[in-house]
């Protein structure tokens, strides 16, 4: 999910890119070549039970009742709850596109010499994660940001849009977005974050297995019917977001459905704050248990 909040986050990313974290020293860069990126058991921290807020156009003081918060890398984790950070990694946001074509262009994905945006997000760039010395480079500048995350406090990570392959025109392949959101584990892991499976239902127990990836964070699961596809991997720690512009039926038919993910919320597309009269926040509560 794109928002005005998220395009700040690779902004910072770029200035910082190959410098410090802040603080601290940025990890090493992972290779293909490294161990498995699954964290042992116990060494991150996975969702508790409960409902988990989704508030990447801004953050706010959440819903009482609420036990995590997803947020923009640009801002703080809430206070005493689990806290998720929203980080991009697989393409850029609109107000990166100069950066990237100016500082970085041969990671950008190119076709006849031009590139290639995503046709869902208009002028957001799709980063080459064709090869391996790309995805080193691409993971090593995303991974500033990755750093800030676990130096900021935040609990776990999700990071977009791992499904950019099935809108590159056959240039890229799931191979690659998952070597790629290996090598992000691996980062993140070595940080004592956990990571989330953000979307791409299609990828199953090669999230878990291959990429390392210790939950799912799922927009319209339910909407599409792809629910069950997330639990059969990752079981109760599944967080569903849907939206309440496109909701299949009622929310109410979405809580009381066996599939629903444990935590699902209802939230309005553009995901504003409590001050905009757009602003929509709904949870299933008591339905579902871990």
């Amino acid at each position: 999910m794109k928002t005005p909040r998220a395009a700040a986050a690779l902004v910072a990313v770029l200035v910082l890119s190959g410098c410090a974290a802040q603080p601290g020293t940025a990890a090493p860069v992972a290779t293909e070549r490294a161990a498995p990126a699954a964290a042992p058991a116990g060494a991150v921290r996975l969702p508790p039970p409960g409902v988990v807020d989704y508030q990447l156009g801004g953050a706010y003081t959440p819903p009482e009742g609420v036990v995590g918060v997803s947020r923009d890398s640009s801002d703080d984790p809430a206070p005493g709850l689990y806290s998720i950070c929203y980080v991009n990694g697989f393409q850029t946001q609109p107000a990166d596109r100069e950066e990237w074509l100016t500082d970085h262009a041969d990671l950008v994905l190119q076709n006849d010499g031009e590139p290639v945006i995503d046709e869902n997000w208009p002028d957001e760039l799709i980063v080459d994660t064709s090869t391996a010395d790309k995805r080193d480079r691409i993971a090593d500048i995303v991974g500033v940001t990755l750093d800030r995350c676990a130096v900021g406090g935040f609990d776990a990570v999700e990071i977009d849009n791992l499904d950019s392959y099935s809108r590159s025109g056959g240039a890229l392949t799931e191979d690659d977005a998952i070597a790629l959101a290996t090598l992000f584990a691996t980062r993140v892991h070595a940080a004592g974050l956990a990571i989330a499976q953000k979307n791409s239902a299609e990828l199953g127990e090669r999230g878990r297995d291959e990429a390392g990836f210790d939950f799912a964070v799922a927009e319209e699961c339910y909407r599409f019917y792809e629910c069950g596809a997330y639990s059969d991997v990752y079981g109760s720690h599944v967080i569903d977001i849907e939206y309440s512009d496109d909701l299949r039926g009622e929310f109410a038919d979405a809580c009381a459905d066996p599939a629903a993910a444990t935590s699902t919320i209802l939230r309005d597309r553009d995901l504003t704050t409590p001050s905009s009269p757009d602003y929509v926040f709904d949870a299933c509560r008591g339905t579902h248990s871990y």
